[in-house]
Formats: C-alpha cells, sequence, structure tokens
C-alpha cells in the first residue's frame, strides 16, 4: 500500500486552471442543481450536497448565491434539469482527454466541445475511446483503521489503495469512482468527494509548442459554462 500519490499529482496540475477557471459560481450552481435533483434540499440528509456546498464556500461563493441555486433546484423559484454527459478526445501529440458536462442542452453542449476540439488540433472521439487510460481516485480522510478500509476498498472492487499522510486514496477502473465514492460512504468512511476524480495511468510529453496549443484548448474547454471538468494524460511543465 505503498507508492506516490495519484491524486496529488493531479491536484497540483489541476490547481493553477482550477484557480484560474471563469464562471465557477455558475458551474457549482449546476452541481447543486444536479445533486438536491438527486437527493434532496437538506444538507443534513443528501451527504453530496454537504459537500457541493463546503466546495462553493472553499470558493468564495456567496451564501445567498448558495441558498437560490438550491432553492431553484428544489423548484422553489422555478428552474432547469441538467443531464450530466461525458465526451471522449484527442489532442495534439495524441494526447488523451475527458470532459464531464452538466447540460440542458445536448445538441449546443457537443457543438461547443467538438469546436474548442476541432480549432485548437484535437479531434472529438467515441465513448471509450480513451477513458481505458484512466482510472478513479477516491479520496478517505480521517480513517481510523487504514487496514480495514483497505479490506473494504478492495472488496468493494478498488484495484489500488495508497496511503498518504493525511489521507487514503482508493484507485478505481475509470467509470468506478462514483460507485466507490457511495459504497464507501454508506459504510461509514469520511468521503471527501469534492476530490473525486479521474487519474491516468502515464502521462505523455509534448514539445513546447504542442504544449501551449494544447493548454489554449483545455483553456476553450473549461470556459464553457457546460463543462464541469477537463481531465487529460498531458505532462504540462509548471508556470512561474
Amino acid at each position: 500500500m505503498s507508492g506516490h500519490s495519484k491524486w496529488h499529482n493531479i491536484q497540483a496540475k489541476k490547481g493553477k486552471t482550477d484557480a484560474a477557471r471563469g464562471k465557477i459560481f455558475t458551474k457549482i450552481g449546476r452541481e447543486i442543481a444536479v445533486c438536491v435533483k438527486q437527493g434532496g434540499s437538506d444538507p443534513n440528509v443528501n451527504s453530496k450536497l454537504k459537500d457541493i456546498i463546503a466546495k462553493a464556500k472553499q470558493n468564495n461563493m456567496p451564501s445567498d448565491n448558495i441558498e437560490r441555486s438550491i432553492k431553484k433546484a428544489a423548484g422553489e423559484l422555478g428552474g432547469v434539469n441538467y443531464e450530466a454527459i461525458t465526451y471522449e478526445g484527442y489532442g495534439v501529440g495524441g494526447s488523451a482527454v475527458i470532459v464531464e458536462c452538466l447540460t440542458d442542452n445536448k445538441n449546443r453542449t457537443a457543438g461547443d466541445v467538438r469546436h474548442a476540439f476541432d480549432k485548437h488540433g484535437g479531434s472529438l472521439g467515441s465513448n471509450g475511446c480513451v477513458s481505458y487510460l484512466f482510472k478513479g481516485v477516491v479520496v478517505v480522510i480521517d480513517a481510523k483503521d487504514v487496514e480495514t478500509l483497505m479490506l473494504d476498498a478492495i472488496e468493494l472492487g478498488a484495484v489500488d489503495v495508497v496511503e498518504d499522510e493525511d489521507s487514503v486514496e482508493i484507485i478505481t477502473e475509470a467509470n468506478e469512482h462514483g460507485k466507490m465514492h457511495e459504497a464507501l460512504e454508506a459504510k461509514g468512511y469520511n468521503v471527501v468527494s469534492s476530490e473525486t476524480a479521474l487519474v491516468p495511468d502515464l502521462y505523455v510529453d509534448l514539445s513546447a509548442e504542442q504544449q501551449a496549443k494544447f493548454q489554449r484548448m483545455i483553456d476553450a474547454l473549461e470556459d464553457l459554462d457546460d463543462v464541469q471538468e477537463v481531465y487529460h494524460n498531458v505532462n504540462l511543465d509548471e508556470e512561474e
């Protein structure tokens, strides 16, 4: 149960783009909308909503905005139904990209995502074309008995368990991290759902010119209102 931290690696790679991502309140508002539709508007009952509210506050989202998003999703203010949809494709140099969206108009979203790929030398692929290159990761904090957690996770289908300084990372197949999160939470573990992510098995290196082009594509995708998360397998040089 040793090894480097997969989540720590992707957290470092995503940190700067997340901090610079525009329209973050819109994106979090959509997460709240879907979460309330699925599990209700009471964060004391809906643990996922509680996690998203914490995420909203970490991003300095005003309490009035959070409350308004919850009421809209609950139908008190009239709301929009969002659907989760995932796109997979390729960037320059054969890089792999996964785009997770929440949308009220699939045609619009598909067109916007495809345009971002095409404009920057990428191409949109079919479902499954790159997801096999990724694993899911679920972060558990405050685990009192790591050995029991490890056994529970393996029994639930984990492919690896990595113990970090202050957390334990459960590695799953690409499309299984959501189920793992729910199963561990049902067993009473403190799961940090806001840090549930996809991580690549292997990273690829691009030339400086390719990196610049690839980064422009990622920026274009992340700037779309419908896009919630973008995952990729490129080693991007850290900016000073």
